[in-house]
C-alpha cells in the first residue's frame, strides 16, 4: 500500500518527518549518533594506540588510561545508546521523535563533551565534567518526559538504567578530579554495569523476536525449533543477572560476588540457549546478536573466575563485556536499525559480517594480550576495532546522511 492511499495523520511521526526539510542526518535520532559513535570509536582507539606506543599524553584533565576508559565507556557508549533510545522510544510511546535543531543541539553537546574531555586541561576538571554531562543529562530528561507522558511504564527499567549510567559518568569525573584511578573505580564499574544491563534487557526483547521472525520466514513452524517465548524463567534470569551486575559494581572483589557472577553467567547462557541461535548462521544481522549475548555470559564467568581464582583475569572480563557484549550488540543494532529505518532490506552479506568478525577478533586478541603481554596483541586488538568501526562508517555513510529512499546499500 502506498502513502497516498493512507496519508499520515497530522502531527504523527510520519507527517513530522515528511514536513522536515533540513539536513537528512538530523531527520532521525539514529543518524547523527550512530555515525558519531562509529567515528569516535575509530578516533578514540587510534588515540589510545598512539598513547600506548609513544608514551605521550593528551591535553586532557584525565590520565591517559582514564581517558581511554572514559572515551569508550561513556563516549562511545553514550552515542550508541542515544541513537537507539531516540529511535526506539517514539515507537514505544507513540509520541513525536526528536528531529531537526533539537536533535542537532543534543548531538552537538555530545561532540562538545568529547572535545572537552580530550583537550580541556586548561578548563579544569569541574567545567569539563559539566560539559561532558550536559548531553547525557538532557537525554535522560527527554526520555523521561516521553516515557512518563506516554505512560509507558514498562520502560521505566530502561530509564532507570540510563539514569544509573549518567550518575556513573558523574562519579567517574569526581573520582578523577580527586586523584583516584577512575578507570578502575566505582564510576567505571557502575557505567559498565548499566550498559551490560541495558544489553541484557534490550537483548531479551530483540534477539528472540528477530530470530523467530527470520526462522519463520524460512518456513520453520515447529515451536521446538523456534526461540522460546518470554516466560517466568526468562524474566527471573534477567533479574538475577542485573542484580549481580549491581553487586559487582559495589563489591567487585568479594568472594560472594565471584560466586554470584558465575551463577549469573550460567543464567545468561541458559537464557541464550532458549533462543535457538544455531539456526541463524545464514544471516549476519541475526547471528551477531547471539554472539554478543554469548560474550555477555562469558564476561560474567571470567569476572567470577577472576575474583575466586585468578585476579589477573579482571581486565579480560571487563573487556569481554565492554568490547564483546556492548561493542558487538551496539554495532549489530546500528547495522540493523539503520537499514530498517532507512527503508532498506534487512539482510547483509560478507562485508558487514566481516565487521562483526573484526570486533570478535578484537575481544579475543585483547584477552590474549592480558595473558601474554609484550606481543603487540593489545595493539592488534585495537586495529581490529578500528577496522570494524571504520568499515561501518564507510559502508553506512550514505544510509545515515542521505534521505530515505535515495540509497542503494551493498553490505
Amino acid at each position: 500500500m502506498n502513502a497516498a492511499a493512507h496519508p499520515a495523520k497530522p502531527g504523527s511521526s510520519a507527517s513530522q518527518r515528511r514536513a522536515y526539510t533540513g539536513p537528512a542526518v538530523f531527520s532521525h535520532g539514529y543518524r547523527p549518533f550512530f555515525l558519531g559513535a562509529a567515528v569516535w570509536a575509530v578516533l578514540a582507539m587510534a588515540g589510545w594506540i598512539g598513547l600506548l606506543t609513544s608514551g605521550g599524553n593528551l591535553p586532557s584533565v584525565l590520565a591517559p588510561v582514564d581517558w581511554h576508559a572514559h572515551a569508550l565507556l561513556f563516549g562511545y557508549g553514550e552515542a550508541a545508546m542515544s541513537g537507539f533510545l531516540l529511535t526506539a522510544v517514539p515507537n514505544w510511546t507513540g509520541r513525536l521523535p526528536l528531529i531537526g535543531w533539537p536533535l542537532a543541539l543534543l548531538a552537538g553537546l555530545w561532540v562538545a563533551g568529547r572535545l572537552a574531555v580530550t583537550f580541556g586541561a586548561a578548563f579544569g576538571p569541574w567545567p569539563v565534567g559539566l560539559i561532558d554531562l550536559a548531553a547525557p543529562a538532557l537525554l535522560w530528561l527527554a526520555i523521561a518526559r516521553e516515557v512518563i507522558a506516554g505512560k509507558n511504564w514498562k520502560n521505566l527499567k530502561t530509564l532507570g538504567l540510563l539514569g544509573l549510567f549518567v550518575a556513573a559518568n558523574a562519579l567517574f569525573h569526581v573520582e578523577a578530579a580527586s586523584g583516584l584511578a577512575a578507570a578502575s573505580g566505582q564510576g567505571a564499574r557502575l557505567g559498565l554495569a548499566a550498559l551490560v544491563g541495558l544489553v541484557l534487557l534490550v537483548g531479551g526483547r530483540i534477539v528472540p523476536g528477530f530470530t523467530r521472525n527470520w526462522l519463520a520466514q524460512r518456513g520453520i513452524k515447529d515451536e521446538a525449533l523456534l526461540p522460546a517465548r518470554e516466560d517466568r524463567l526468562d524474566r527471573w534470569g534477567l533479574v538475577v543477572c542485573i542484580g549481580v551486575l549491581g553487586l559487582w559494581a559495589v563489591l567487585p572483589r568479594h568472594p560472594v560476588t565471584g560466586g554470584l557472577l558465575l551463577a549469573g553467567g550460567l543464567a545468561c547462557a541458559a537464557r541464550l540457549a532458549r533462543w535457538k541461535g544455531a539456526g541463524t548462521l545464514g544471516e549476519p544481522l541475526v547471528w551477531v546478536l547471539h554472539l554478543a549475548m554469548g560474550f555477555a555470559a562469558l564476561g560474567f564467568l571470567v569476572l567470577g573466575a577472576a575474583i575466586l581464582f585468578a585476579p589477573a583475569l579482571r581486565p579480560a572480563g571487563e573487556h569481554v563485556w565492554l568490547a564483546g557484549a556492548v561493542g558487538l550488540t551496539t554495532l549489530a543494532v546500528m547495522s540493523r536499525a539503520s537499514l530498517g529505518h532507512g527503508g532498506l532490506p534487512l539482510t547483509v552479506g560478507w562485508r558487514v559480517g566481516s565487521l562483526y568478525g573484526l570486533v570478535a577478533g578484537a575481544v579475543v586478541l585483547r584477552v590474549a594480550g592480558g595473558v601474554w603481554p609484550g606481543l603487540w596483541l593489545i595493539e592488534a586488538a585495537g586495529l581490529c576495532w578500528i577496522g570494524a568501526f571504520a568499515g561501518f562508517a564507510i559502508l553506512y555513510w550514505p544510509v545515515l546522511t542521505r534521505p530515505r529512499g535515495t540509497v542503494r546499500f551493498r553490505g
